[in-house]
């Protein structure tokens, strides 16, 4: 199997395919061709998550779409994206569940799956058709009923068209309560700062997971640990942060891993690597040869090695966490400054081959394990 640290150590390379330098984005639109897309199922922020919202940055096109990625040696066994076979993986085998933050790179993830899924899916909510909307939402996608592939896919029992999603997307940034992280930190001083936070207590999504329909858990989490967040953290700074998060995702895989052993069917959880961003991203127009050092250290980004460390080395103990496995497959993002939204250095647009390259990796990992 291609392990994640093999599919990691691979490189961008030239897609074949598409001339940079001579197609011109003429519209918002135009991002779909680039990309290789039909069309995307979801309708959350459309053009941002392409990256085609802001006319004076359409010179970025098609050049960021213009990469392959390329895992390193070991990875020969696994097969080009298959959005068809992904159809049928998610339908016949179980859907995925995305938890995490931040928010929109979560979701951005989520959008990228209904741009690949599609035609043949279709997605909820409808923010096209007005009203306000909470962002602690889930979000789903579904077979479509149009699909084609249909009469070609073994559905498992109880599996309806019209319910049964096959991606769920539910933001939650700390993976626990706060009110659990109070109790873990111990201290008699308030924890938290004023900084917004979206978060979901351990024992309601697990219950959502439990639905015999998926099979996946996906999970993110490390941008929202932050010292504005956690201002009362102790010791104080981020060392105090990280303390914390490593107290409190010990709390969090032992309650995972519990539900999932006394489950009468076969689920896993992946958690992928968290993501910084790039500073100063939009002056890059290719991707790099090799990870470079931050030189501002803007929000937690120079210290989410600490979150992403603690994590692998906590779920490594595979006799503890046989059913709870850590993915890091975050290098192929780390050298793609290019692939950035239009409004941030963060999110990651959807296209470029970061987010879709999530997707095929996870959909290898579930076949082989």
């Amino acid at each position: 199997m291609c392990t994640p640290a093999q599919y990691g150590n691979g490189s961008w390379t030239p897609r074949n395919n598409v001339n940079a330098n001579t197609t011109i984005m003429a519209a918002p639109e135009d991002a779909l061709r680039f990309a290789g897309f039909e069309g995307c199922a979801s309708s959350r922020e459309f053009f941002w998550h392409l990256a085609a919202d802001r006319e004076e940055q359409y010179n970025r096109f098609p050049a960021a779409q213009s990469w392959d990625w390329v895992p390193g040696a070991g990875c020969e066994d696994i097969s080009p994206l298959d959005p068809e076979a992904l159809v049928r993986q998610l339908v016949e085998d179980g859907g995925w569940y995305l938890v995490g933050g931040v928010y929109s790179v979560t979701e951005n993830h989520f959008f990228s799956l209904s741009c690949i899924l599609y035609p043949h899916v279709i997605a909820t909510p409808n923010y096209e058709a007005g009203g306000s909307f909470d962002r602690a939402w889930p979000q789903n996608i579904y077979l479509s009923p149009k699909s084609p592939l249909l009469p070609s896919i073994s559905f498992p029992p109880g599996f309806d068209v019209a319910s049964t999603p096959l991606v769920t997307f539910r933001r939650n940034d700390l993976l626990l309560a706060k009110e659990t992280l109070v109790a873990i930190h111990g201290e008699s001083e308030p924890l938290f700062g004023e900084e917004a936070v979206w978060t979901v207590p351990l024992a309601e999504y697990l219950i959502e997971f439990a639905a015999p329909h998926y099979t996946t858990m996906v999970v993110s989490t490390g941008g929202h640990w932050t010292t504005t967040l956690f201002e009362h953290a102790s010791p104080p700074g981020i060392d105090g942060v990280v303390a914390l998060f490593a107290a409190a995702m010990k709390v969090w895989a032992r309650g995972v891993q519990d539900v999932l052993t006394a489950h009468p069917r076969r689920k896993r959880v992946v958690v992928r690597a968290y993501l910084p961003g790039h500073e100063d991203c939009h002056s890059h127009t290719q991707p790099w040869s090799a990870v470079q050092p931050f030189q501002w250290n803007w929000y937690n980004w120079a210290e989410i090695w600490r979150f992403n460390e603690i994590f692998e080395n906590l779920l490594a103990d595979k006799a503890k966490y046989p059913d709870v496995h850590f993915l890091a497959i975050d290098r192929p993002a780390r050298l793609r400054p290019d692939a950035h939204t239009t409004g941030d250095c963060l999110h990651i647009m959807t296209g470029a081959g970061v987010l879709e390259g999530w997707s095929h990796y996870i959909s290898h990992f579930i076949k082989s394990h």
